[in-house]
């Protein structure tokens, strides 16, 4: 969760507008969108590119990374699983819109108090475990001392991959 587990961010009004700057200087390319273990080293590689460059100030990387990442996460599903089968058929179109906002927005704001802390971690990866139409992948974020343990739960849409749930250290 560090650097990668849910990034996010609002647009800070000091901060430059992220719709308005290209991606091409720190986004690694997917050779495969449809190999979610390639999918997910090269998100990794792009916020570390994001992370490292000196230019940048904190606002603003996290407005990149939210752009850069954004497209690869289900918010819609992370809701609906956060509610509960039981509880979100309940919900009106108002508050289930209502209630992605604020779960979007809770989000960023753990993001932005987690990005703070990046100093050159590294990742590592297991190759997914696959399982029918969803696939898990392990990851650890390695420091000094210590290593915390990831996984990832992607499920395919359309010919690429989705985030729907990320674990740390075994809390969903």
């Amino acid at each position: 969760m560090l650097v990668f587990g849910l990034a996010f961010q609002t647009v800070n009004a000091e901060t430059k507008d992220p719709n308005a700057i290209s991606l091409d200087k720190w986004n690694v390319t997917v050779k495969d969108p449809s190999n979610p273990d390639e999918l997910m080293q090269a998100k990794w590689n792009s916020v570390v590119n994001v992370l490292n460059d000196k230019s940048l100030d904190v606002n603003t990387k996290a407005d990149i990374i939210d752009k850069m990442i954004r497209p690869a996460f289900d918010f819609e599903l992370m809701g609906k699983l956060a509610v509960g089968k039981t509880h979100w058929p309940k919900f009106s179109t108002a508050q289930r819109e209502k209630f992605l906002a604020l779960f979007v927005e809770r989000l960023k704001t753990s993001y932005r108090d987690k990005i703070m802390m990046y100093e050159n971690q590294t990742a590592e990866f297991a190759p997914g475990v696959p399982n029918k139409d969803t696939v898990q992948i392990s990851m650890s974020i390695v420091s000094k001392d210590s290593k915390t343990a990831m996984l990832y739960k992607l499920r395919r849409a359309d010919k690429s991959w989705k985030v729907y749930d990320v674990e740390i250290e075994g809390v969903s």
